[in-house]
């Protein structure tokens, strides 16, 4: 049986143990949800509504998609301005369909079936010892250690301020978040970005005016950039 359902302002079409990306509703990780505007059941159309008919689901993750970039011109008018937006979304597994006004159960999605018996190269893999595993695993974790900070070049002042655009103020943000030093931000990946940039809802304010690489050119002994430049 499947059922379409409506939330968000969208249409699902929908089935037991099905994942749906859906706008964020509320509710943690494993919460039981329900959907009342009930479009279709099997055969059944509504009109609008199916009568009775509800839909059951686990909340299963909160998450936010990928940027997406806005970018507005002018032209002749000197007007430019770059946005982004991040949409904040909700996975659900549909557990249930019900109708004729049954109540869900509560009970959470069925885990998907397991594969056949382990075969005997797993078994081996399985029984090698810790030693071993500890030395293959090394590796790996030296590829995810941080990147460290540059080092600032002799009698350079190791201030954020000095960045286009920080001010007293945004200091203050910053150090709020640990962010104390030209050093971190010229380390700062591109998930550090992603986190202080949502956190501080700068909107790509910090890819825009480049604060890693302004970070690194004054703890290389640059001078601040004009504000012509940035």
């Amino acid at each position: 049986m499947f059922a379409v359902i409506k939330t968000g302002g969208k249409q699902y079409k929908v089935a037991a143990n099905d994942l749906v990306r859906i706008e964020k509703i509320p509710g943690d990780a494993g919460e039981v949800v329900t959907f009342d505007n009930v479009l279709m059941v099997g055969d059944a159309i509504g009109t609008p509504l199916v009568e009775g008919a509800l839909v059951a689901g686990e909340v299963v993750e909160q998450f936010r998609d990928k940027k997406v970039i806005v970018f507005k011109k002018k032209r002749r008018q000197g007007y430019r301005r770059t946005l982004g937006h991040r949409q904040e979304l909700t996975l659900v597994r549909i557990t249930e369909i019900l109708t004729g006004g049954a109540k869900p159960s509560g009970k959470k999605a069925a885990a998907p079936k397991k594969t056949a018996a382990k075969t005997a190269d797993t078994k081996a893999a399985e029984a090698k010892p810790a030693e071993k595993k500890a030395e293959e695993t090394a590796p790996k974790a030296k590829e995810k250690a941080p990147k460290a900070a540059p080092a600032a070049a002799e009698g350079v002042k190791d201030d954020v301020k000095l960045i286009g655009g920080v001010g007293p103020a945004l200091e203050k943000k910053l150090a709020g978040l640990g962010v104390t030093s030209l050093s971190q931000i010229a380390a700062w990946t591109a998930e550090d970005i992603e986190r202080v940039d949502g956190e501080l809802n700068f909107k790509g304010r910090i890819e825009r005016e480049e604060w890693v690489e302004q970070a690194k050119e004054l703890l290389a002994g640059k001078p601040p950039r004009a504000k012509a430049d940035q």
